[in-house]
């Protein structure tokens, strides 16, 4: 029996299971995509798009709503992220992307330790704090993937690939527990050089006393 294909949206986007998405369609190609898998009640995967191509680790998606619907077919989305996959071929017979897919979860089922854990909310909090104190949530912290909640507020692309396609949550949360800090770090010094520069003229730290 020939597997069924999944319907496949590049997107500088990496999803991550069970997290919201927002979309505007607006491709013809992607507006009759979405309508077959309203019709169907089913599924697409949602894949990182590079400038060589799109990545093999990618995550379904379900359609939770209809936000709205346009005179001219355009519609606004909001999606939830629900299982990683791995590409295992491409079919372009239709004018969006489908592939073959094989659905993965994680193989290494040991918790991370407390330690870690706490490190990687500390981390979250810290940049919550810094960058979007109005979109805290309370988390579950039993939930056995509790990193794909914290990985949330973190933009790098390159990074939320790396974990999504992480068969480990202890491995993602020692992952977070490093990434988190650094990059708070990094944010506020950047913050910092924004608020000088004005004063100063240029971008270099003002010489000391």
């Amino acid at each position: 029996m020939q597997q069924e294909l999944l319907p496949l949206f590049p997107l500088q986007v990496v999803l991550f299971p069970r997290s919201p998405l927002p979309l505007h369609i607006f491709e013809e190609r992607y507006k009759e995509m979405i309508h077959g898998v309203m019709r169907d009640h089913g599924e697409f995967g949602v894949v990182l798009a590079g400038e060589k191509g799109i990545v093999n680790t990618g995550c379904t998606a379900v359609i939770e709503k209809v936000v709205k619907e346009y005179p001219d077919g355009r519609m606004d989305l909001l999606v939830i992220g629900r299982c990683r996959f791995e590409i295992i071929l491409l079919n372009d017979e239709k004018p969006y992307l489908r592939g073959a897919v094989e659905f993965f979860d994680d193989e290494n089922l040991e918790p991370p330790p407390p330690d870690v854990q706490q490190k990687a909310l500390a981390g979250y909090n810290e940049v919550v704090d810094l960058e979007q104190p109005e979109e805290r949530v309370d988390f579950e912290l039993s939930d056995p993937q509790l990193s794909f909640q914290l990985a949330r507020v973190v933009p790098d692309l390159d990074f939320r690939q790396v974990l999504l396609a992480t068969r480990s949550e202890a491995s993602r949360m020692q992952q977070l527990a490093e990434f988190l800090p650094t990059y708070t770090s990094r944010q506020r010094q950047i913050q910092r050089m924004r608020a000088l520069a004005p004063r100063n003229g240029h971008g270099k730290w003002p010489p000391g006393p």
